[in-house]
């Protein structure tokens, strides 16, 4: 894109906008929108001046913000073995076997959930070696908490020989031999993960480019030491620093990142944020009080319903929850942690509490402390999370894949599953959400996202279209605490960042089915979004942020 300064008027479409909830056009100037209004006005502001872009009917909305992606992994994952459709072991092993014959180096293959098969049971070490001839192969379950190892690659880790209750200094914890999770998976997938500067690079680019294509203008990536390292942040982060330095690079969505290391003291904290050498919006994300329910490592009170006698694993206690955050209020940096089980809920509520004694309320408060997923949580847990401010940050595609009856959910948790990811209850509470994938966990499919806030397994959990939009848009900036308040809007002096879109029709959705689920009706005044129930999903046209263009598909504008 030309460094000079560039008028682009959109028009003959529909433009979500407070600042006009009739508006079908909109005019950039230079990276920021400069107008938002009818057609009839845009007919007479129009000049040759301007570049003239016909929307021909389609819908202009603010771009989304993922608020919990992995870069790295989402682009392995779009270049390895997707095994979502495999619905046993034997289905498993075949596309390994088929996956291992064009495959020189390591395999990866992601995204199987043996709880929707019709018999659970994996494969074994030996079945996996003879599917993979031989080949180092790590295929991540679906959370991402565990996953399949070969034998091959088990000895490159140094996983030979460690029983259940970990070896080889501990590394080992997690390993029955086949699947590996807790300390043995850090260790397998640090031997299995691309170490080239350049591959990474790519897997980073791959990443980015599929986010643009989604409408998605920044991701906020959840980095720790156990899930990429250091050096792929600083490469994620710097490659990031070198888009925006220039203006005529391929334009991508903006990085923004948490680190997920422990700290216990201020000066611990300080020291920690100097090591990284690229700048961290805080002590936070996926630094894992719990792990996770489909893993059966998530944090309960009481046991798993299909597992008597487990409770899952806390790796983290109140008092190092508490000084952690301690450590980022007294330095007004954002803190937080992984947090799935009402156990590790409880863990952090109490970590919370000796934070305020140790750095007072009002610094806690006021740092902004996030805490993702936080799937169990009790009226009590809520109002202290509302008392506390702590930003929620939730994925609502889980309950798509694993709420309801006969889900993942229900089989772990039985009656206690019908009160998971109580969306509408954090929101009457006043505790601020915000809304991402986990991907690869989940796809990166804004759409789909808001969609299950929609139609949320347990009715009385559902939220609006508009209040899941804002969710996964101006919710998303205001979490990473980004400094300017027009950030997520279409409104005269907001930066240019939108995406847009084709779709079947325009609606107000609302998530209470006592009343009338949609209206068209001008005089409401309510800006329009895309009906997520009809035959076609929204397709993205083009992703635009700051003015800059990071996705065109090929059919728009020609």
């Amino acid at each position: 894109m030309s460094s000079g300064r560039e008028l682009t008027l959109y028009r003959n479409g529909s433009v979500y906008s407070t600042a006009d909830p009739l508006a079908s056009a909109m005019l950039v100037d230079d990276g920021t929108v400069a107008w938002v209004g009818s057609e009839q006005a845009a007919t007479s502001i129009a000049d040759s001046s301007m570049r003239i872009v016909d929307l021909d009917g389609a819908v202009v909305t603010p771009g989304f913000v993922d608020s919990h992606v992995h870069v790295s992994d989402t682009g392995l994952a779009l270049r390895s073995l997707d095994l979502s459709g495999v619905r046993s072991a034997a289905d498993l092993l075949r596309a390994v076997e088929r996956a291992a014959s064009e495959c020189d180096g390591t395999l990866h293959g992601h995204s199987w959930d043996e709880s929707k098969w019709d018999d659970p049971v994996l494969p074994t070490a030996g079945e996996l070696e003879r599917a993979a001839g031989s080949r180092k192969v790590l295929l991540t379950r679906v959370d991402v908490h565990s996953a399949l190892v070969s034998p091959a690659l088990a000895t490159a880790a140094g996983l030979d020989g460690a029983g259940s209750n970990g070896t080889d200094s501990g590394r080992a914890d997690g390993w029955n031999g086949v699947l590996a999770s807790r300390g043995a998976l850090v260790a397998a997938r640090a031997v299995a993960r691309p170490s080239d500067e350049h591959e990474i690079r790519s897997l980073h680019r791959a990443a980015r480019e599929h986010a643009a294509s989604r409408g998605y203008v920044a991701l906020v990536e959840q980095a720790a030491p156990q899930i990429g390292g250091v050096e792929d942040l600083q490469l994620l982060l710097g490659a990031a620093s070198d888009d925006a330095a220039s203006p005529d690079a391929p334009g991508l969505p903006e990085i923004f990142a948490y680190w997920g290391e422990l700290a216990q003291s201020p000066d611990e904290a300080r020291g920690i944020l100097d090591s990284l050498g690229v700048p961290v919006l805080g002590l936070a994300g996926d630094l894992n009080i719990d792990g996770s329910l489909g893993s059966h490592t998530a944090f309960l009170t009481a046991d798993y319903d299909d597992g008597p006698g487990q409770r899952g694993i806390a790796y983290l206690g109140a008092e190092q929850v508490g000084r952690h955050l301690a450590a980022c209020s007294e330095l007004g940096i954002q803190g937080g942690f992984h947090v799935i089980g009402d156990g590790a809920l409880q863990i952090a509520l109490d970590g919370l509490a000796l934070a305020s004694d140790l750095a007072g309320a009002s610094a806690v408060r006021a740092s902004g402390h996030r805490f993702e997923h936080v799937e169990m949580a009790s009226p009590e847990a809520i109002a202290a999370l509302s008392a506390y401010a702590v930003m929620v940050s939730v994925q609502p595609l889980f309950d798509a894949a694993w709420g309801g009856e006969g889900g993942l959910y229900e089989r772990r948790l039985g009656e206690r599953s019908s009160r998971m990811n109580p969306f509408a209850r954090f929101a009457a509470a006043g505790v601020p959400l915000c809304f991402g994938s986990d991907s690869p966990v989940c796809d990166l499919d804004p759409w789909a996202s808001i969609a299950a806030c929609l139609r949320h397994s347990n009715p009385s959990e559902r939220i609006s279209a508009r209040a899941a939009f804002i969710g996964h848009t101006r919710a998303g900036w205001r979490a990473i605490r980004h400094r300017d308040p027009l950030m997520g809007q279409l409104v005269p002096g907001a930066p240019a960042s939108f995406a847009i879109w084709e779709v079947d029709e325009l609606m107000v959705q609302v998530a209470d089915e006592r009343v009338q689920a949609w209206s068209t009706d001008p005089r409401a005044r309510t800006p329009l979004l895309p009906a997520l129930d009809t035959e076609n999903a929204p397709r993205c046209l083009e992703t635009v942020h700051r003015g800059q263009e990071l996705y065109r598909a090929d059919s728009f504008g020609a």
